[in-house]
Formats: structure tokens, sequence, C-alpha cells
């Protein structure tokens, strides 16, 4: 899974700016009045080999009673309790203030691992005592930086992901965890639920990342599972413009963490905007994924309907053609246990390896019933696949000229490897190179 990083601070000590450095891009609106940064946005940087998933907040202001800064502190919260590690900013031309003093005891509530990163420091050798000032706000790591300039962003990016070599990621048992997602009132608690009391026989709840977030272990055949419900945000969220941020957020985290995905939809309003956002994240973090249409008992049926609905889905998720769609009733139970059955299968489909000699005998069968079309007077050939990893799987093209295949071509392969070797509820990757040199 990828860690999540929070950066956090009172309004207007540059948070915003040295996000964007950050993430390589202008995402979030830079301007130089507090509260500008209403939303939390969120990105995934890589250092060093090492991926995380950003977050840039509001300011915080813990005491404000301002209706809008009241509502920018909530969303703030929101990215602390969910984050590995927090990056407190704080302003070095200032010095300490009673709000970084507030902040600090926000952060020290929580016992998370805390980088202060003093900012505005573009001369670092001259402004040491600046530096300095911030130890007294009770974290061990400060850091001079410079958002503006890019003045140690380096070694700001070093401490983050040292932080990440603390974290216990150690299982005694090999677990499949099972993210539940979609949209409040789907029906994710009523699922887990009945999971859960229906074959629950070696159970703990384990407390999880976040402080409302229960994730619980059981068995099922033989094997070990985690469910991860996502469930509860509209419950527990006071806050009511902040549940769309903060659906968002625990979803992201969510899917980092698991292995297979489940994405409830309800029957009786099947997909949504919001449904939408949360398949585009599942597809985004190449996931595999299950397709549960829940509410099946309060449909009438034919025939064909489990049809019509299906067809329907894979319509409105055109990206996610590949997930398998099954319908149920949380409620009564109504294949609920067989939900777990075809997770194992479609875990098995993003970790399935095809031999080589099998993959280029399929791709000739498939070159030869459609070869590859001419493009700009040029003739394309594909000369050779081979597979390079899983979860998930990952296949690379050697071809005369890759940039010359078309994207047409590259979905008619994808769908004949998928008739030929299945991989149902898996996401695939494939990559076009030029012709090694080598003889295959």
């Amino acid at each position: 899974m990828k860690p999540i990083v929070a950066i956090v601070g009172r309004p207007n000590v540059g948070k915003s700016t040295l996000f964007n450095k950050l993430i390589g891009e202008r995402l979030s609106i830079v301007k130089d009045v507090p509260g500008v940064t209403r939303d939390r946005l969120y990105r995934d940087v890589e250092w060093s080999g090492k991926e995380f998933t950003l977050v840039d907040t509001g300011g915080l202001e813990p005491k404000t009673q301002d209706f809008i800064m009241s509502k920018i502190k909530d969303q703030a919260q929101v990215a602390i309790d969910e984050a590995d590690v927090v990056v407190f900013l704080v302003d070095g031309k200032y010095g300490i203030t009673g709000l970084d003093e507030e902040v600090a005891a926000v952060l020290r509530k929580k016992d998370k691992k805390v980088i202060v990163a003093v900012n505005k420091i573009d001369n670092y050798i001259k402004n040491q005592d600046r530096i300095y000032e911030f130890f007294g706000l009770g974290f061990e790591e400060v850091i001079g930086i410079s958002g503006e300039h890019k003045v140690n962003l380096g070694d700001l990016l070093d401490a983050i992901i040292g932080k990440f070599e603390k974290m216990n990621t150690v299982q005694e048992e090999e677990v499949l965890s099972i993210a539940v997602l979609g949209r409040p009132n789907a029906g994710k608690s009523s699922l887990v639920n009945k999971i859960l009391n229906k074959e629950r026989s070696i159970v703990s709840d384990i407390a999880g990342t976040t402080r409302d977030s229960i994730d619980s272990d059981f068995r099922y055949k033989n094997r070990k599972y985690r469910i991860i419900d996502t469930a509860g945000i509209r419950r527990k969220s006071k806050i009511d413009d902040s549940i769309e941020y903060y659906s968002v957020l625990r979803a992201i985290k969510a899917i980092n963490r698991a292995d297979v995905c489940v994405l409830m939809l309800d029957s009786t309003e099947l997909v949504t905007e919001q449904d939408k956002r949360v398949a585009g994240l599942i597809h985004d973090e190449k996931k595999p994924l299950i397709i549960a249409i829940n509410k099946w008992d309060l449909i009438e049926k034919d025939n064909s309907t489990v049809k019509q609905f299906t067809e329907l889905v894979k319509t409105e998720l055109p990206f996610l053609s590949y997930a398998p769609v099954i319908t149920m009733s949380a409620l009564t139970g109504q294949r609920v246990m067989p939900i777990l059955d075809q997770i194992n299968d479609v875990f098995e489909e993003y970790n399935k390896k095809i031999s080589t000699g099998v993959l280029n005998q399929v791709l000739g069968e498939m070159i030869a019933v459609n070869p590859v079309p001419t493009r700009k007077g040029r003739a394309v050939k594909i000369n050779y696949v081979t597979q390079i990893g899983v979860a998930p799987p990952r296949f690379v093209f050697f071809a005369n000229d890759p940039e010359l295949v078309h994207f047409s071509y590259k979905r008619y392969l994808e769908n004949k490897f998928r008739e030929y070797f299945g991989f149902e509820g898996s996401p695939i990757e494939f990559i076009f190179n030029k012709k090694s040199e080598r003889n295959f």
C-alpha cells in the first residue's frame, strides 16, 4: 500500500506552493490570502523508488469560530487522521506563532509521525537560528526548506520516506485484503456484517489506520481474509460538506491497502457520479475488481433482467469492462458468500503468469487473423511479446515502430488476450517498445 503524507499548518505558510513543487505541477491554487485551499487535494509522488500519496490541506486554526475556516479545519483534521506521516509546515520568517503552537498540540494528541518543515528559508546556512527556534514545538525532526525556490526539498523527501521504513508492515500469516467500496447507503456495512456473522471463525477486530475504521479478520474455506470496511462515512462525519472529501481520502487508502476491491452499487439507483468517481480511483490504482449490484431483492425481475443490468453497468463504466458483475442482496444473504469465491478467482487472475512460448503462439494467431494496419505509409510489425510482471499482469510488445501501433489495435490485442487467457476482474498493462537487438 502507498503511505499517505499530509501537509498541514496554519493558513498562509505556503502549503499549496510546497505541494505543487513536490508533485511537479501547478495543481493547487496559490494565492497570498488565508483560506484559499478549501478542499484537500491528493496526488501520488515517487522519490528514491518509494511511492506515497501526498495530500494538500487548508490552514488549521484549531480554535476558530469562523464558518469557512472551521470547515477547512475539519477537512485538515480528516487528512491528519488518515495520514501515515504529517509534514507540519511553518513560516521561518515569522517564527513560532500561537497558531503554530495550537496546531502542534493537535498533532501531539494524534501521536503521528511528524516532520516540521520550516518554510521560506532561502539561505540554509545564514538562517540556522530561525530553524532551531522551531524545535520548541516539541518534535524531533525539523528541516529548513523553501518551497518556492526548491531549497532542501530533497532532504525533506528523504525524511518522509525514512519514516516509512519504521512503519510496521509485518504480517504473521498471509491475508487477502478486501476493500468494500461505494457511496453511502449502497449496503457496504450490510455486506460486511453478513459475511462476518455467517462465516466467522477466528475473527479479530483490528484497529485500522483511522479513528473510526475497523478492519475485520475472518476465515473462509481455510483462508484468512481481512475486510476493509469504508462504510459509516455519512453517519460518523459531523460536517456535511466534508463528507465527499472524507469519502475520497478513505477510499484511496482502502484501495491502496486492498488485494481485491468490491464496488457496491445500489440496484434502485445504479451508477451515479459518485460511483464513477470511486470506480475511477480503483482503475487508477490498477487493482482487481468485482462489481456487486446490491438490493437485488427490491427489483422486479424476468429472464433478461440480469443481462440488462450488467450491460447498463458496463455502458456507464466502460473502463471497467473486464470486471465481473454480480447481483446480490446483503439484506437477505442472496449470493453473499459466493462473492468470496469470486474474489479468490479474481486475485488469481491478477497474479496469473503466461509462458512466453504460449504468448507468442497466440500473438501469431491474432496477427494472422487481423494483421497490424499500415500507418503513415509504413508497415508495422509486432515481433515478440513477453510478460514482465504480475499484480497487475504486464506485457511488453516489441515492434519495429511502436508509436505507429494504433490504440484501436492495442484494444484488439487486449480483447483477444482476455478471450484466450481470461484475466477476469484484473486490469492488464501493455507496453510497446522498439524491437530489441536480441534474436528471439
